[in-house]
């Protein structure tokens, strides 16, 4: 266990598919202290994955997906970019609104994804380098996105805030689950979330 894992926040999300267990960063704690707020008011309890993309990632949080009782969308959070962290697969990341409305990348109130993405070649990261979308990745981004795999894409445009310890097999299962376009057929849920350490 790294000092990281050691000192971090740690969540288990229950779903109908399995458990996932998640560590919050520190140094995203916007992000990190809204999510125990909503884990501590029950908002995910009964929420489903809503948007399922296989290779590229699992997204949940839309209080609109809960069959009953909806609710209202939460706003926004301002982003939190940090170099150190980025779209490796198993990263939780915050979900937000794309396009001219939303010059400060800021995040969704509630919704998350969850990576799963896929390995990238050594010419694509180089492409991202080249067209001034991602700075020059470190040796150990390199590594990871060429081998376990990842969006590195979608890095300092989206906030990661978080990373999967235990059940990155259960995410994976979910991503594959057959999908009328990106919603699966059959619901997903997530049944519960708890605080699990602080």
């Amino acid at each position: 266990m790294t000092e990281l894992q050691a000192q971090s926040t740690k969540v288990k999300m229950k779903t109908s598919m399995g458990n996932v267990t998640l560590m919050l960063y520190d140094d995203t704690p916007i992000h990190r202290d809204n999510f125990i707020k909503l884990v501590n008011e029950k908002f995910y309890d009964g929420i489903l994955f809503h948007r399922v993309i296989p290779g590229f990632m699992i997204q949940g949080g839309d209080p609109t997906s809960r069959v009953t009782n909806p609710g209202p969308q939460l706003g926004t959070i301002p982003a939190e970019f940090r170099p150190n962290h980025w779209h490796k697969k198993g990263a939780l990341a915050a979900a937000r609104t794309g396009g001219p409305g939303n010059p400060q990348l800021a995040s969704s109130g509630s919704q998350f994804y969850i990576v799963v993405g896929k390995p990238s070649t050594v010419a694509e990261l180089n492409q991202l380098e080249q067209t001034g979308n991602h700075p020059k990745f470190t040796e150990e981004q390199t590594k990871v996105y060429t081998t376990t795999g990842g969006t590195p894409f979608l890095d300092y445009t989206y906030t990661v805030y978080g990373e999967v310890t235990e059940g990155l097999d259960i995410v994976e299962k979910i991503s594959l689950v057959p999908c009328t376009a990106t919603k699966p057929i059959t619901d997903v849920k997530i049944l519960s979330v708890e605080i699990i350490k602080k």
